[in-house]
Formats: C-alpha cells, structure tokens, sequence
C-alpha cells in the first residue's frame, strides 16, 4: 500500500468543473525557451521562471549542441530554461541558445495535478485555431506559453472554452 495520496494537493479533478471556473492571466512579459549545457546555471535562480533537466541520453535533437559535461559514455547533460528575454540579455545568453518568444498565460484555477483532460483540451482548441502552445503544469496552476503576437487571441480562445463549458454544465443541470 502506497503513503502517497495523489490529491493531496487539494486541487480540482472534475473537467467540467475546471473547464467551466477557469479564468486566465496574461502576464505582460515576454519569456524564451533556453537550453544550456552542463550543470552551471548561468542566470541566478530568482530570474528563472522554471528550468527542466532533460534526460542524459543522446537524441536527435542535442546531438549537435557542444557538451561540456559529457559522461564519456556519448550523453550530454542540457537544461531548458524558461526565463523573461531582458533576463536572457542581461546574462548575455547568445541568441543561438534562446528561441520562441512568448507570453504566459497563467489558469488560476487550482487543478490537481491528477486531473484527467484538462491541458489536453486547452492545448487542442488552441491548436485548432494553429496557435502553438508549450504547457507546463505547477503544483497549484498550469500556465501556457504561446507566440507572444498571438497571446490576446489565445486568452480569447480559452475564454471561448469557459463559456462553452459553462453552456454544457447547464444543459446537464436541467
């Protein structure tokens, strides 16, 4: 018998429910996906608005970025940062190493992370309407990062998937 509760958290499961309470922050920032070799943070933590260590394994994707913490065993060790681009330029990372300027939008709703669907439809609607989106999912909210010069038509979309979801609700009420 597992001692892991995964609700603990408290969050919402219903996707109903999240769909229809969601509501959404755009934030006014510009942020970049960065991804840097080795262990050295080259930016402060504070100024990061989340880092990802990716899997030690070669692939495709890094087989041509520089390593500077290779195991000897062909794996190279690389982080992805998600940062505000002035906190990118002030560091003085190399365009080469940033791409995908974005907004976040933050979904105050408090989901549990063991809820079922809900990114997927957020994600799919705005794929729908070709807007690209990178989810990431913290402990409280999911935020989504999508193409700065369509971040108000996303917010648009979401709100469009609220009010959807808010019609449906009704009609299984009645």
């Amino acid at each position: 018998m597992s001692d892991v509760n995964i609700d603990s958290g408290g969050g919402e499961t219903s996707l109903p429910h999240l769909l229809s309470s969601l509501r959404t922050t755009l934030h006014p920032e510009t942020y970049v996906f960065a991804s840097i070799t080795g262990t050295h943070l080259p930016v402060p933590l504070e100024e990061i608005c989340l880092f990802f260590r990716e899997p030690r394994e070669r692939t495709e994707a890094v087989t041509s970025l520089p390593s500077s913490s290779s195991s000897g065993s062909g794996s190279v060790s690389t982080t992805t940062l998600i940062l505000p681009l002035e906190t990118a330029r002030k560091h003085n990372l190399q365009d080469h190493q940033y791409t995908y300027p974005c907004r976040m939008i933050t979904c105050a709703v408090h989901s549990s992370l063991a809820a079922v669907g809900f990114m997927a439809v957020l994600a799919t609607r705005l794929a729908r309407e070709g807007i690209s989106v990178n989810p990431v999912s913290g402990f409280y909210h999911d935020h989504l990062f999508v193409p700065v010069e369509r971040a108000d038509e996303a917010v648009a979309v979401l709100g469009s998937v609220r009010e959807e979801a808010i019609r449906d609700l009704g009609r299984k009420e009645t």
